[in-house]
């Protein structure tokens, strides 16, 4: 498949079977990511893969997050925590934190392109793939950072939620809406 099609083809998938994600796959999704441009070769991205006892542990956090967050809408809270149960991995991607500025938005651009490198594998891979940002990815919640060892200078970009798409997520294939190039784009 060409680039062009995987682009076409790359949607957001929320809803994974059971199976778990060969430690293979994980790792090749990784090295997708390290081979993203990058400022200086600065290679600013941290990846911290949770499996097992530990997404448990994450699910936890999660929970208490929700509940803090939506305490009039237990249904809410139980929809979102079925999500993060019925993920098989979740992965944090955090972007290192220069000494200016500068430097450290382009590594958050540069983890951009990583996440992005490593959605596109996802298809190769058979996998489904989402990028949180909000809610259940707790990118702007304190409680990402202390659940990944507080590392000192990483700002945490997403969180990455992959498995193996359920067959209602493949047969739910939708058409991309998008706005054409020709109404955003301005030639000088």
């Amino acid at each position: 498949m060409s680039v062009i099609e995987l682009l076409h083809n790359r949607r957001a998938i929320r809803n994974y079977t059971k199976d778990e994600v060969e430690r293979e796959k994980i790792e090749r999704l990784l090295q997708a990511a390290t081979l993203a441009p990058n400022d200086r070769m600065r290679e600013p991205w941290s990846f911290f893969v949770i499996q097992g006892e530990a997404k448990r542990s994450y699910e936890k956090v999660v929970y208490e997050y929700l509940q803090e967050r939506f305490p009039s809408k237990p249904s809410l809270i139980e929809s979102s925590f079925e999500v993060v149960k019925n993920t098989p991995v979740i992965i944090m991607v955090t972007a290192d934190i220069a000494s200016n500025e500068a430097d450290s938005k382009d590594n958050e651009y540069a983890v951009c392109c990583a996440i992005h490198s490593m959605w596109l594998a996802s298809q190769e891979l058979e996998l489904g793939f989402v990028w949180r940002t909000r809610g259940v990815g707790l990118v702007h919640d304190k409680r990402s950072y202390e659940f990944i060892g507080s590392p000192d200078r990483k700002k945490v970009v997403g969180t990455l939620f992959i498995g193996y798409p359920t067959q209602e997520e493949l047969d739910e294939k939708k058409e991309k809406r998008r706005t054409s190039f020709e109404d955003k784009a301005v030639w000088l």
